[in-house]
């Protein structure tokens, strides 16, 4: 695997940011001192006139983004995912989801796999934050490819948007060539029969390892990534579990608020279906790497693979 191309979505939103940039003049950056790591100076360097750096002050430059959207701009904020969510969580209620503007908010080094700043800085929590503000699309791109094309979908869409894009570096398995985004539609990478697996973020990888593991066993598994988390998309969803009769879910982030609460809301309404959540399990994380951290908290085709066999009946 080791030819495998393996990139950080928080690069490719920049890389997306500058391609952007060169098409459409009402593109504008705001960062919060962190334009080196969030990647918005791909942006910078070459549009220095459309990016501002708010400093640490996380509050105002959503509130100069909001400002920004009245004027009939299009701006995109970038910071970690801890203070995007976290520490503006007001600014992004009151002054973006309230009055629906059309802001896009870029949060980088979200879950787990930020690895050594630690848990103060391991943004577990924002799915459920931003799902919970009305009108607020909220996704996590699974690799580079998508991650572009969600960018490209997000200036394109009218409204507020969140998105979430990691610090690790992730194989890319999308083909450029013959793939397309759309924004509120989940997507079937492998087709099963015994158990749905439905992920997001650096998790779709790791469910098509764990399928492909699986399958070696005699446990056919359908592998959906699901971007999107809100608006879900329900149909894929509810016809996932009518063919599999089993789901599992699979997200780097905590199994409260975020795409496994999302399924089995909608699945106890509407096809009452076995689900188990793979998440992280109302916890704290902590300073370490990355891919042993993952592996410790259970995000792994290797946990995966387990709780497939127990929901299975396989173990």
């Amino acid at each position: 695997m080791s030819d495998v191309r393996k990139i950080a979505t928080r690069e490719s939103m920049g890389n997306a940011l500058k391609e952007l940039g060169a098409q459409h003049e009402d593109l504008i950056v705001f960062d919060a001192d962190l334009a080196g790591a969030t990647k918005t100076n791909i942006f910078q360097k070459a549009f220095p006139e459309r990016h501002f750096d708010c400093g640490i002050a996380e509050a105002n430059m959503t509130a100069a983004a909001a400002g920004a959207a009245a004027m009939g701009l299009v701006p995109f904020i970038a910071t970690f995912a801890m203070f995007a969510a976290g520490r503006a969580f007001e600014q992004i209620r009151n002054s973006i989801g309230y009055p629906h503007l059309n802001v896009k908010i870029a949060a980088t080094h979200g879950g787990i796999s930020v690895g050594e700043d630690g848990a103060s800085h391991q943004c577990c929590e924002d799915f459920a934050m931003m799902r919970a503000i009305p009108g607020m699309v909220v996704m996590s791109p699974s690799d580079d490819v998508e991650a572009r094309a969600m960018v490209k979908a997000a200036y394109e869409y009218i409204g507020p948007v969140y998105m979430r894009f990691g610090r690790a570096a992730v194989p890319v398995f999308h083909q450029e060539e013959d793939y397309s985004f759309q924004i509120g539609k989940g997507e079937v990478l492998r087709d099963g029969t015994d158990v749905a697996v439905l992920a997001n973020g650096l998790m779709v990888n790791e469910a098509l390892l764990a399928a492909e593991t699986l399958a070696a066993e005699g446990v056919s598994v359908q592998v959906i990534n699901m971007a999107t988390i809100k608006p879900l998309d329900e149909a894929l969803v509810l016809k996932a579990a009518q063919r599999c009769g089993k789901v599992i879910t699979c997200e780097e982030h905590s199994v409260i608020g975020g795409l496994g609460e999302a399924v089995c809301a909608l699945l106890s309404e509407k096809c009452p279906t076995p689900v188990r959540r793979v998440g992280v399990n109302d916890e704290f994380g902590y300073s370490g790497p990355a891919g042993a951290l993952l592996k410790q908290f259970g995000l792994s085709a290797e946990h995966l693979v387990q709780v497939a066999k127990e929901l299975c009946g396989k173990e």
